[in-house]
């Protein structure tokens, strides 16, 4: 089985000479993240079996773009939001940008990618009062890839059909639950919330996209997702992992590396075959800035609107399911590869000298 950390140790020497400065730090810090994960640099723990087996477990590296990292995390996230699912349609929200943006998006990370969380979700909130009447609450999450890897930022927002009225005294719900907010109305908006960011942040930013970009068609899409359990689970995929899946890597020689994809048009597997910079390239520009959240709430899903969120139980007469506990997924004792028994801790060794 073909891993990400054997593909690095083949390509990366040659890309870092190649690129050299060139290459983000924050590139660099994923990069040595993924080569150590459960390795001896990273210190572990020693089970032991009354058969007489022994056990090495390694710690894992805990990096967002590491493939072998997040599972567990990403299961109790899901978990937690499926809690506060209200008993009301849902819709699936998708903003995009056109391609004559995503050079510079690419290049200005940090503030861009914060930009296109909170111009969209403010967009979203402008077009649900003018048009509904309503506050929302809703949770977007910053997806930055294609199935093929290349580079494509995009937010989703889980929206719930209806909100709280300006005065916060009733819950007023979507008439149709097929239909939300108009797509045209959504993108126009948000184009022009983008562009004002961009007059009023960094017009030097603004300077590099071509005026044809703010002619473009942009496009919203907004889909029905019943409860919103099937689209929250979807979500939950691109919380915690990285932009490529241990189960699509295909093969990695000296020269290649070949990876799984799924057609769009037919959903049928196929297969791609790149050199391994541009697999590095591809893979890398997906890493996102140190620190940077990836999921936020906005309205009252808010952290900070916890009163307007007790106030939403009591309208629609319902309480949320109590927080499942946290996933155990990296505590439980190892099962004895010999006997199948549970092994014992014996003890936690450091992790190795630089």
């Amino acid at each position: 089985m073909v891993t990400l950390a054997e593909i690095l140790r083949r390509h990366w020497p040659a890309y870092a000479r190649k690129f050299g400065n060139a290459i983000p730090p924050v590139h660099r810090r994923a990069v040595a993240a993924i080569l150590s994960c459960r390795t001896p640099q990273r210190g572990g723990q020693l089970f032991a079996c009354d058969c007489g087996a022994l056990h090495f477990a390694y710690h894992s590296c805990g990096h967002r773009a590491c493939h072998q990292c997040g599972q567990g995390d990403a299961k109790d996230w899901a978990q937690r939001q499926q809690t506060k699912l209200l008993p009301v349609p849902y819709f699936l929200v998708t903003f995009t940008v056109p391609e004559e943006l995503r050079e510079v998006i690419r290049t200005h990370p940090r503030e861009l990618y914060a930009a296109l969380l909170g111009e969209s979700a403010g967009a979203l909130a402008d077009v649900a009062l003018s048009k509904l009447g309503v506050e929302l609450g809703c949770t977007g999450v910053l997806h930055t890839w294609t199935r093929q890897l290349i580079f494509h930022p995009h937010v989703h927002y889980l929206v719930p059909g209806g909100g709280l009225t300006p005065d916060g005294l009733r819950w007023k719900r979507v008439t149709d639950p097929q239909f939300f907010l108009p797509q045209r109305a959504l993108a126009a908006r948000f184009r022009n919330q983008l562009r004002q960011w961009l007059e009023r942040e960094h017009q030097d930013v603004l300077k590099q996209i071509p005026t044809r970009a703010w002619r473009a068609a942009w496009v919203v899409d907004v889909q029905p997702v019943g409860r919103g359990h099937t689209a929250l689970r979807y979500l939950a995929a691109y919380v915690q992992k990285t932009a490529l899946s241990a189960a699509r890597l295909v093969a990695c020689d000296e020269r290649t590396v070949t990876f799984t994809h799924q057609d769009r048009a037919t959903g049928q597997t196929k297969t791609l075959r790149l050199s391994g910079q541009e697999f590095l390239r591809r893979f890398l520009q997906h890493v996102l800035p140190t620190g940077f959240q990836r999921v936020r709430h906005y309205g009252w899903l808010s952290p900070a609107a916890k009163k307007r969120w007790e106030r939403l139980h009591a309208l629609l007469d319902w309480k949320p399911a109590p927080l499942p506990q946290p996933s155990t997924l990296n505590s439980q004792l190892p099962l004895c590869p010999r006997c199948q028994k549970p092994m014992r801790l014996l003890g936690t060794f450091a992790r190795s000298p630089p």
